[in-house]
Formats: structure tokens, C-alpha cells, sequence
């Protein structure tokens, strides 16, 4: 497929979803995500963030080519309250199946009475419209909402596959587990729906499917995201620095993947400071200019995740620096990095996790973030 001129002047893109000429590695997850929505599989991606989740499912809806299947894509970040959510599902539901506003209204009236939508939509254009339905428990039961989907596929006998990006905001509302309780019950049932589920939050995500006391246990088929091979990044990013009439190096840009332990988003936005910094040839020393403006770029962000720590917190970072991974609870590492008791091990690790700055991957205790690793080592005498 050929790159519009657009594309070509982001050789190298980051802080959003990527695009199909951006989109490399992930053969075999797009190949399982695209049969499993293609075959009615509720699926759950398991990730840390920006690892690339919602590029994958982004690139596997453009993979789908059955006219039967309508796959619709639901962002529930804003999301704050069961309400909320509810509308935004129904919205999203009502417009992506209906492409004409006539058509959403029909719809809307024949599923859900008792609505008063505030409407709006740019003229001459009928396809351009947006809807705020104003759906209370007053006017709607939580189980008409969660059934709209299943009843609309079986009128329009079509098969829905509903993509639930920042899924684990339901995991935050108030009696949470009531609502997924709710969600659960209604579909588990659906015939001509099935759910894709994601998230940005990978340890609420985890206590949502992983845990067997959780409404969304084996809810589905869980797919984890590795990392993507070191080996199919370089001729990417020896073609990005092509297009700008630059070059580097393999050996160059295998050290550019490593500087950031192969972390997806990160190797995209140091290949674009890297390019920046380079004139001709990437060299080693634009390559740590390029890691220097990222780490800056990280700073503020990382000052506010560690200024609130406690000592002991700061303390388990120190010996993660250090190499260790596990066995924080032996005497030994307990009293050299001075990590207080046995019993306080579990919560400063439970903490840590919860602030999003490390991570368990392969019974393994690692930093979920390899740039903040770079500025401690840099700004905390480490």
C-alpha cells in the first residue's frame, strides 16, 4: 500500500493509535484477534500501557470484510459513573450501526422509549451527527441498555463485536462489582454479540479476568501482548530515517530498540528525537542526544510519580536499580535496602503497582516504565 503525503512526514509515530503503514510485527495476535472476532470469541488483551492494544485492535477491525460482522469501537476513558457508561455504550451502539441520522433515530425510538436526546449534527451532511440520549435510572433498567446491542444484531441480522477500549474505568465506579456483576449476567448470553475488552490499567485489568472471585473470570479467550522482536523493528526504522534522506545503521538502531527495552511507543518517539538530532548518518551521539530530550520530556511526569513515595517505596526502586527482581522479602535484602518487615514487603510492592511504576511479567518484579528507569539512574544519584 502506498503512503499519502501526509504519511510521509511522520516517518515515525507515537502518542496515538498507529495507522496500517505504521503497523508492523504482531502477525500472530492480529491473525488470532481476527479469527476470534470473526468467529464470535470474546477476547481480553492483556498489556502494559502504551504497548499497543488499541493499534491492534484498530488494524484487525480494518482486517474484517464480512458484511455480516460489524465490529464497534467504545472508548470508556471518561466514562466516571455506571450512567455515563451506559450512555456512551448506547451512543456508540446507535451510530455505528445506523450511518444516517434518520436511520439512528428510527432505531434509537423503536429500542429505547423514554429518551429526551439533545441532538446535533453538521448540515448538508447527514452522516455527521452526535447524540446525547439521557438515559437516568429513571428512565432505563441497566439490563435494557447492556440487551441493546444483541437486540439491534437480531433485527438486522448481523453479528456485533464490541471493542471496550480503557475497559478498567468500570473497575473504579461506586459498587463496581454490582456492575460488572450486571454487565456479566446480560452478556453471557448474547447469541449475535461478542466483546473485545482493553485497557490501559494492566493490574486492574488482571484483578478483572484473572481473579476468580470477579464477575468477568473466563469471560473470554486472554491474549498478552509481548514484546515485538528486535529484528523486525530495524528495517522499520532504517526505512523511517530513509524517507527523510537520512540513514542509520543497524547497529544504530539496535541499540536505539535497547536504550528503551523494546518498548513499542518509546522506540518510536527516540527513532523521531534521534532523526531530529541527525543531520546524515545517526550516529551514537545523536542517539543519546535523542534519549537526553526523552527523558526530559518524561521529567515533570515522573517528579509527580515519586515525589508522594515513602521511604520504604523509594527504597524497593533503589534495589530493583540494583538488579534485583525478587526475593525482596529475604532478611538480607530486607535489612540492606532497609525495606522494614517481612509483612510490609507485599504492600510496598501492591502499592508500586497500583502507582503504575512497576510491574510482575514472568513471576519477575520489572519497571513498567524503561524511561523512568533512565531518569532515576540519571536524577536520584543512582
Amino acid at each position: 500500500m502506498k503512503s499519502t503525503h501526509n504519511e510521509l512526514q511522520k516517518p515515525f509515530v507515537f502518542g496515538q493509535a498507529i495507522g496500517v503503514n505504521h503497523f508492523i510485527g504482531r502477525e500472530r495476535e492480529l491473525k488470532r484477534l481476527t479469527a476470534n472476532f470473526s468467529h464470535g470469541i470474546n477476547t481480553i488483551l492483556m498489556a502494559p500501557r502504551r504497548w499497543g492494544k488499541t493499534s491492534l485492535v484498530k488494524r484487525t477491525m480494518s482486517e474484517i470484510k464480512n458484511d455480516y460482522i460489524k465490529v464497534i469501537y467504545i472508548d470508556a476513558y471518561f466514562c466516571r459513573n455506571e450512567y455515563d457508561f451506559y450512555n456512551h455504550f448506547a451512543e456508540c451502539i446507535l451510530h455505528q450501526t445506523n450511518s444516517k441520522f434518520e436511520q439512528w433515530a428510527e432505531t434509537a425510538g423503536e429500542f429505547l422509549m423514554r429518551l429526551t436526546p439533545k441532538i446535533s449534527y453538521n448540515l448538508p451532511s447527514a452522516e455527521e451527527y452526535s447524540v446525547s440520549l439521557g438515559i437516568t435510572p429513571r428512565t432505563h433498567q441497566p439490563e435494557e441498555i447492556l440487551q441493546l446491542p444483541e437486540i439491534i444484531a437480531q433485527r438486522k441480522n448481523i453479528h456485533l463485536m464490541i471493542c471496550i477500549d480503557e475497559f478498567q474505568q468500570i473497575g473504579e465506579f461506586t459498587d463496581s462489582m454490582t456492575v460488572q456483576k450486571r454487565m456479566r449476567s446480560v452478556w453471557q448470553h448474547q447469541e449475535h454479540v461478542n466483546y473485545c475488552l482493553f485497557g490501559s490499567k494492566k493490574h486492574l485489568l488482571q484483578n478483572m479476568f484473572l481473579k476468580s472471585s470477579y464477575p468477568f473470570y473466563k469471560f473470554g479467550d486472554i491474549i498478552p501482548l509481548d514484546p515485538i522482536e528486535e529484528k523486525t523493528w530495524l528495517p522499520y526504522l532504517q526505512q523511517g530515517f530513509k524517507s527523510w534522506g537520512k540513514n542509520i545503521s543497524e547497529d544504530i538502531a539496535r541499540q536505539l530498540c535497547q536504550k528503551v527495552q523494546l518498548h513499542p511507543s518509546y522506540i518510536q518517539q527516540l527513532a523521531w528525537l534521534t532523526l531530529l538530532n541527525t543531520d546524515s548518518e545517526a550516529t551514537e551521539s545523536t542517539l543519546l542526544q535523542g534519549l537526553d530530550d526523552l527523558i526530559n520530556e518524561n521529567s515533570a511526569l515522573f517528579i509527580q510519580q515519586t515525589e508522594h513515595l515513602t521511604p520504604y517505596q523509594l527504597n524497593f526502586l533503589y534495589a530493583m536499580l540494583d538488579g534485583i527482581t525478587s526475593d525482596f522479602a529475604k532478611e538480607d535484602i530486607r535489612e540492606q535496602y532497609q525495606l522494614g518487615s517481612y509483612s510490609n514487603i507485599a504492600r510496598i510492592k501492591t502499592a508500586l503497582i497500583e502507582k503504575e511504576l512497576i510491574d510482575t511479567y514472568k513471576g519477575a518484579v520489572v519497571f513498567a516504565d524503561p524511561v523512568f528507569v533512565l531518569w532515576m539512574r540519571r536524577n536520584m544519584n543512582q
